[in-house]
């Protein structure tokens, strides 16, 4: 029902999304400029996906629908151990867990991200699928600021797969700093090649 809405109120077109692995744990690390970010990944995933979203959502009816559709509330002003563990266990699974590595909506290019993705990726060893949302329109004329204007056109790409361990890597700080690194670079290289693929 949500995603026929979303499809309604946007033009949305997912390119590569073959890439996703069929089955077994999956990181989907997205870039994020809008509030319908997560909710479209959710309409455009070939699978089901569990995202990390901050808990002020989590109010009401809202909250409800949330939790019914297997989305997980995290508090992003300190360490949740909660949220984590949550998280560990969709992969555990041999779910899909989407992350945006950024933190909060930004320029969504990547440009920083916080540690918590690349923890993910060495304590389960799931790859990470990187994802590119592009498009919406600029702000001007927007009903929402958060939110892209009505029939906008909206581009989710998916990168190819990459590991960055086996789950069995020492997660300590060195190692969590050498991995976001790598993640980072990874992540923007794939948003180039998105904006070129898109003409974005």
């Amino acid at each position: 029902m949500a995603a026929g809405i979303l499809r309604g109120a946007f033009r949305l077109t997912a390119l590569g999304a073959w890439r996703v692995p069929a089955e077994g744990p999956v990181i989907l690390a997205v870039n994020h400029t809008h509030n319908v970010d997560g909710p479209v990944l959710m309409a455009l995933s070939p699978r089901p996906t569990h995202f990390l979203v901050k808990k002020e959502a989590f109010v009401g009816p809202a909250g409800t629908f949330l939790r019914g559709i297997g989305q997980l509330p995290v508090d992003r002003e300190s360490v949740d151990r909660a949220a984590v563990v949550s998280a560990l266990a969709v992969l555990e699974a041999g779910g899909v867990l989407g992350i945006f590595p950024e933190g909060t909506r930004t320029q969504g290019d990547f440009a920083t991200i916080r540690s918590g993705l690349a923890y993910f990726a060495l304590r389960s060893g799931a790859p990470i699928v990187p994802v590119a949302v592009l498009g919406g329109g600029d702000r001007r004329g927007r009903l929402v600021r958060a939110l892209p204007p009505p029939r906008a056109r909206i581009d989710a790409v998916f990168g190819a797969p990459f590991p960055v361990g086996d789950g069995g890597v020492r997660r300590t700080r060195a190692a969590l700093d050498e991995a976001t690194g790598m993640i980072q670079e990874r992540l923007a290289s794939h948003l180039k090649e998105a904006r070129r693929l898109t003409g974005r």
